[in-house]
């Protein structure tokens, strides 16, 4: 098939990727300069299956703009019309019986895309900056108390794990500040960090390589698929006037990868997605000392921020904030990953001088309120969905993909779908 990916992002080019391996003329719209340039560019490290359970959450919860708190949902503004409905629906899915489904689903995608992530590295011999092996932090016996749930839960599901001891885990991760208090952890296993923005680069000449067309600095204004001959794309170049409409590329089938973004493409179609930007925060910065750094990663569970190694730097990721402006960094936020990074590993990186370079970064990940991706065709023939992955954008990007070009090409995912469907928002 003639098959058009829209958004370049990690989970647009993997998909890209996955779609051209299995024979597909695929072409991919973007309107950055090259891939990964949004919500992949620094997102956290984290491919570990179960690094997502709720660790010291029994239930999802919101704190107001004038909060200290820092575990949940942190609203930057009070919401708007349409919001409060959102949060509320996020809210009850993350209650009891909700909240287990959803996770042991979010575990399951997880664990099928790692191994994904691992296939496709170990296959085509990628050079990216990866680490195997991580640990959860408890800082206090009641955040391990907190994380029984969560540790039956990877029981259940067959997920790898081991507790540690403060001694264990310290020889794990030698680095570790003794001076900061560490009641326990638990190691989660396989492919733990991964740099999402080099996989992106190399799949992209992977799937180059191999045929596919990307389109840089062009952005689709709108899609057409009333017609008899596929779904035609109405395209802008930067700075340039749309395309005239006896122009516009039609293809047999298109995917829409473009995140926060794909809500104005997909409205005028009458596909409603209800999906909301929830920014995350992460700072990147040189190793000062390799001892003094991180050997993989560590997850601080009381406060929901990752430390993990990637190559000669260090990535610091959290946060999850309601209603911020676009692109504006939350200064609050970044003194926690600060804070939390000088707890574990002071010393690790370099902060100032001539050969300090710390990167502050936030992106908008694109988040349904049932936590679940949307992925697979829609109730109009020739548009499919691989959007809304939440958090886990990284962790998912590999598998979803592989399930996709899978639904595409008329085989068998090798994971079931059902709860991923776009037919459960009527979609």
């Amino acid at each position: 098939m003639r098959i058009a990916v829209i958004g370049a992002g990690v989970v647009g080019t993997a998909t890209a990727f996955e779609l051209t391996r299995d024979g597909h003329e695929v072409t991919v719209y973007e309107r950055r300069g090259t891939v990964a340039e949004e919500a992949s560019f620094a997102s956290g490290a984290l491919v570990a299956a179960g690094w997502t359970a709720p660790w010291t959450q029994p239930e999802r919860c919101v704190h107001m703009p004038w909060s200290s708190r820092h575990d949940g949902m942190q609203l930057a503004r009070l919401p708007r019309g349409g919001e409060w409905r959102w949060l509320w629906r996020w809210l009850q899915s993350g209650k009891g019986i909700h909240q287990t489904e959803q996770h042991r689903q979010m575990h399951q995608w997880v664990r099928y895309s790692q191994e994904r992530l691992q296939a496709i590295t170990e296959e085509l011999k990628l050079d990216h900056d990866r680490s195997q092996g991580m640990i959860v932090l408890w800082r206090t016996a009641r955040e391990a108390e907190l994380a029984r749930p969560s540790l039956q839960q990877l029981k259940d599901l067959d997920i790898a794990f081991r507790e540690l001891s403060p001694e264990q885990a310290r020889a794990l991760e030698p680095a570790l500040s003794t001076d900061t208090p560490l009641h326990g952890a638990v190691e989660l296993g396989g492919e733990a960090a991964a740099n999402c923005r080099e996989f992106a680069l190399s799949i992209r000449a992977e799937a180059q390589h191999m045929g596919c067309r990307f389109v840089f600095n062009t952005s689709v204004k709108a899609m057409d698929a009333r017609g008899p001959g596929g779904v035609a794309l109405q395209l802008a170049a930067a700075n340039a006037p749309s395309s005239l409409e006896d122009d516009r590329p039609r293809f047999d089938a298109v995917v829409v990868c473009a995140g926060v973004h794909s809500t104005a493409l997909l409205q005028p179609l009458g596909l409603r997605v209800p999906l909301r930007p929830v920014y995350s925060h992460s700072l990147s910065a040189a190793v000062r000392e390799p001892l003094d750094a991180p050997a993989s990663a560590v997850l601080d569970a009381g406060h929901g921020v990752s430390i993990a190694r990637l190559g000669l730097r260090v990535r610091v990721a959290g946060g999850c904030e309601f209603g911020s402006p676009p692109g504006q960094l939350s200064k609050a936020t970044l003194r926690r990953l600060y804070n939390v990074l000088a707890d574990w590993f002071p010393g690790a990186v370099r902060l100032g001088g001539p050969r300090g370079s710390v990167q502050e970064w936030c992106g908008a990940q694109a988040t349904l309120p049932d936590g679940s991706p949307l992925l697979g065709t829609t109730r109009l023939p020739g548009v499919w969905l691989n959007l809304g992955h939440g958090s886990a954008g990284w962790s998912m990007a590999c598998g979803t993909a592989r399930a996709l070009a899978d639904q595409m090409s008329g085989a068998t995912p090798g994971i079931d779908l059902t709860s991923s469907s776009p037919l459960r928002f009527g979609v």
